[in-house]
């Protein structure tokens, strides 16, 4: 975005008529937060027809509502002395066992402790800019409370050459998670649209409009007590939440997941119990296929153990 601000203008279609302010503006800015729409209709940035209204009005048809947005604060994202387990490195790559509760870049309410604060104080200068500066180094990421491997790139060009494999699905990605109840089969594959949830901005539902097609391959490595199942899961793809959500639809959800499981968990845990064990590619400088491994965290490991006697 330019550093002036911008006004977006929309017209309410018929079919709209009578949908709340708020609620339209989420469907025309599917990237932007409920709650920075909130902020801007209640700072006086959302008009309709001219006039400042609450979250909360009814729009009719051929109503126009403007919308002002100002440009973004440019932000620094500041090197911090954060220890990192670092599975493998050299000057292409790293790979590092992300622990939970580390978020993976800097974003609202998380510009402090990040994987990538820690990864500008370890490579230096060393990390990829075609993510911007917020984002140096990083091609993918897995949520706040999934722990294990994620590579962050050092240069442009190794940066590239992994966001291709990313892009046709050839990169090896194995989970492992506990979650509930006894899965029906062996094996299986989910197959759906996965996008954002229409109604819940921070949800991630199956066949939504403008959802991308998601492939989930799961496998049953232990039935453990029958209350709780050891699993395996390979991506095809990787959706947000992706993994999280095609478990929850077949009935096993995964333990400590309290978005798309039950609300409450009969053990003390911090989010789900998903690691993503096993991460494969193609090395950018030598051409031959790397696969690293990221050791189940202790937590994990304990549980396991608890639920298998």
């Amino acid at each position: 975005m330019d550093d002036v601000a911008q006004e977006l203008q929309f017209i309410v279609e018929e079919e709209k008529n009578g949908i709340r302010l708020d609620q339209f503006l989420a469907g025309k800015l599917p990237d932007v937060s409920r709650s920075f729409l909130q902020k801007k209709i209640k700072g006086g940035k959302v008009s309709v027809d001219g006039k400042a209204v609450k979250a909360g009005w009814k729009l009719n048809t051929g109503n126009k509502v403007q919308v002002i947005m100002e440009p973004p604060e440019e932000l620094s994202v500041e090197p911090e002395d954060i220890p990192l387990d670092i599975l493998y490195e050299d000057g292409d790559i790293i790979v590092i066992n992300k622990p939970k509760q580390m978020v993976v870049h800097p974003a609202p309410g998380h510009y402090s402790g990040t994987m990538v604060n820690a990864l500008l104080y370890h490579c230096k200068d060393s990390l990829s800019g075609i993510n911007g500066v917020l984002r140096p180094g990083i091609v993918h990421r897995i949520d706040q409370d999934t722990t294990g491997a994620v590579v962050a790139c050092k240069n442009d060009f190794a940066h590239r050459f992994i966001a291709e494999q990313l892009k046709e699905h050839s990169i090896t990605r194995t989970y492992h998670a506990i979650v509930h109840n006894h899965v029906l089969l062996e094996e299986g594959t989910i197959e759906s649209t996965l996008g954002r949830h229409p109604a819940d901005r921070k949800r991630m539902a199956m066949d939504v409009k403008n959802g991308k097609r998601a492939v989930t391959h799961y496998r049953v490595l232990n039935p453990l007590n029958g209350r709780f199942t050891y699993i395996c899961c390979n991506l095809e793809t990787g959706r947000t939440h992706q993994i999280r959500v095609h478990m929850a639809s077949i009935g096993n959800p995964i333990l400590g997941d309290g978005v798309y499981g039950p609300a409450k968990c009969p053990f003390h845990l911090t989010g789900q119990t998903l690691h993503a064990k096993t991460l494969g590619f193609i090395h950018p400088s030598t051409r031959k296929y790397v696969e690293f491994d990221a050791p189940l965290p202790e937590y994990f490991e304990k549980l396991l153990n608890h639920l298998k006697k």
